[in-house]
């Protein structure tokens, strides 16, 4: 318990979640370990005793939202309730372990990817350094506030001096003391460095993560009830020039099938209608799992042989398709995060043949110019890519593609970004995102020379984004006449319609009056996905009609915006 303005209350502590779906999991752990001790959650922050930030470092945008977050929730402190302590979690201490200490004074602990399910102990430690900050310093303010730019520019020159260490740097700390442990300046919580904290920030974070979740992991779920992401691997093996993944986030560690079986049978249980899978590479899972693997298996070839040479019980991606499809109950199963290298003639199959996986791809390819495949090591060539599309198309009848490319990358002449917008037009992805690239200087591409100005990036994503447009606009109007299985998330909001262009829905849906009174038009429609739609980046099905939310219904599609489909109850 703890006491403030003379009041006892249990110990409060609020949280902000930056990033991937990844990062919303390790979220979602730390609350349910933070319930199971005892601590109240809350949305309130001038009442929090401890307030968490997770934060994402994938790329500058990401690193630049977690550094305002924890300054803006520094500020909120400062005005509202000083003694609060603030603690930050997740990928940015783990990429910048040793300085941000020196960064942010501001913070009153960091922790690491491997402590997730250890953050009580952690926001004891915190709440303590900070009472006995307060009391040090009762008339004078205890820190003043860290200059943005002064952060930013010091995170741009650790990463242009190499951040990482030597076995970082070679791509494994295995063999090494450095291995599984945790730098940390107050180990565990005892009575001594509760009543006498360090004066600098407490640091718990692994050197190279290890941790991963299981189904006796205490989680709060963060996401509406009819659906869960389930993380069935953590960390990557692959060696991509852009990216800095698995340097925070460690190897590829996948988890049991059995337990992730077991998760899913709850969730089902408990309501939920969509089950999406996600890892940094879900079509890896379960090859790190046999006798003495080598991680040394990224390319098609190497993988494939691999793959083909594990036992009959031996887990895959596509064993736990199988068992997860074979479960009693309505549900979807959603695969996200597949790489190209990794994907083989029985993954199609498996998804062919097993009605409750969702007719859904999640494959970034990031770019299909020879030149820029090499260059980003992405382990398939462009006749690879164009071979699986075909494959996978022919397969399955009705899937939805979607991909991801990366413009403006180091070395892109006009020729190969030419040749990107054929192979975008000629494809026809269903859906489709486009990034500029983002250098990060800790990484191979950071290096490399032919670095392209951030205008010809901007204008690349335009003209690829434009080029998807037209597509888009003719695989929504392919979809009118026809009826669908929709999941019904919830009412539509004024904001959902006005994202959806209200005045553009055709066929007169809504009209003169509803357009005049964006309430009557938020009266009449619910929101829904389909099957070619997962959670937060894709489409949506604007429904008018009576259904039930958080349930499946079957809607026929009767128009279309540029990106949404607009149905009527079936």
């Amino acid at each position: 318990m703890t006491k403030v303005n003379n009041r006892q209350h249990p110990l409060r502590v609020g949280l902000i979640s930056l990033g991937c779906a990844k990062n919303l999991v390790d979220a979602e752990i730390m609350l349910g370990a933070l319930l199971k001790d005892g601590v109240e959650i809350t949305n309130d922050a001038a009442s929090a005793d401890a307030v968490i930030v997770n934060t994402c470092s994938f790329i500058d945008a990401a690193q630049e939202e977690s550094v305002d977050t924890i300054l803006e929730s520094a500020e909120v402190r400062a005005a509202q309730n000083r003694g609060q302590s603030l603690i930050v979690s997740g990928c940015l201490p783990q990429r910048f372990r040793e300085e941000l200490p020196k960064l942010l004074p501001e913070v009153d602990a960091f922790m690491g990817i491997d402590q997730v399910a250890q953050v009580s102990d952690i926001v004891r430690q915190a709440v303590a350094r900070r009472a006995e900050r307060i009391g040090k310093h009762r008339t004078s303010n205890i820190e003043r506030p860290t200059s943005k730019e002064k952060i930013a520019g010091r995170l741009a020159e650790l990463n242009k001096d190499g951040a990482a260490s030597e076995p970082e740097k070679s791509g494994s700390l295995r063999g090494t003391k450095k291995f599984g442990k945790t730098k940390t300046v107050v180990e565990s919580v005892k009575p001594s460095s509760i009543l006498h904290p360090p004066s600098s920030p407490i640091l718990h974070v692994t050197q190279r993560p290890t941790f991963i979740p299981d189904f006796g992991t205490p989680r709060f779920r963060l996401t509406p009830k009819h659906f869960a992401y389930v993380k069935i691997a953590e960390g990557c093996n692959h060696p991509c020039s852009f990216c800095i993944i698995p340097r925070m986030r460690g190897s590829h560690r996948s988890r049991q099938q059995a337990d992730i079986v077991a998760e899913a049978k709850a969730l089902i249980a408990d309501g939920v209608k969509e089950l999406n899978l996600i890892s940094q590479d879900s079509t890896y899972y379960g090859l790190d799992l046999r006798p003495n693997h080598s991680r040394a298996i990224s390319s098609p070839e190497k993988f494939s042989a691999a793959a083909k040479s594990l036992s009959a019980d031996a887990p895959t991606i596509c064993t736990l398709l199988r068992e997860l499809n074979a479960l009693k109950g309505d549900f979807w199963v959603r695969l996200l995060y597949t790489h190209p290298a990794h994907w083989t003639d029985e993954l199609i199959r498996t998804i062919a043949e097993c009605p409750k996986v969702a007719r859904y791809v999640d494959i970034p390819l990031q770019h299909i110019h020879e030149n820029m495949l090499e260059r980003m090591r992405r382990e398939t060539s462009q006749q690879y890519i164009v071979d699986l599309i075909r494959k996978i198309r022919a397969s399955v009848p009705g899937i939805a593609l979607r991909t991801t490319f990366i413009v403006g990358f180091p070395g892109e002449t006009e020729a190969s970004f030419e040749t990107l917008l054929d192979f975008i037009r000629e494809t026809k992805f269903e859906r489709l995102g486009v990034f500029a690239y983002s250098k990060e200087d800790g990484t191979r591409a950071g290096a490399m020379t032919g670095q392209i100005p951030d205008k010809v990036k901007q204008q690349r994503r335009k003209l690829a984004m434009a080029a998807q447009h037209k597509i888009a606009v003719q695989v929504s109007e392919s979809f009118v006449g026809r009826t669908l299985k929709v999941l019904v998330e919830g009412r539509a909001n004024e904001e959902q319609l006005r994202q959806a262009n209200v005045s553009s829905w055709e066929h007169g849906l809504v009209r003169e009056p509803e357009i005049r009174n964006p309430q009557s038009a938020i009266r009449n429609y619910l929101v829904g996905r389909g099957q070619a739609d997962a959670p937060d980046i894709d489409g949506r099905v604007y429904v008018r009609g009576k259904v039930s939310v958080g349930e499946f219904a079957r809607v026929k599609i009767v128009g279309h915006t540029d990106y949404d489909l607009i149905a009527e109850r079936a």
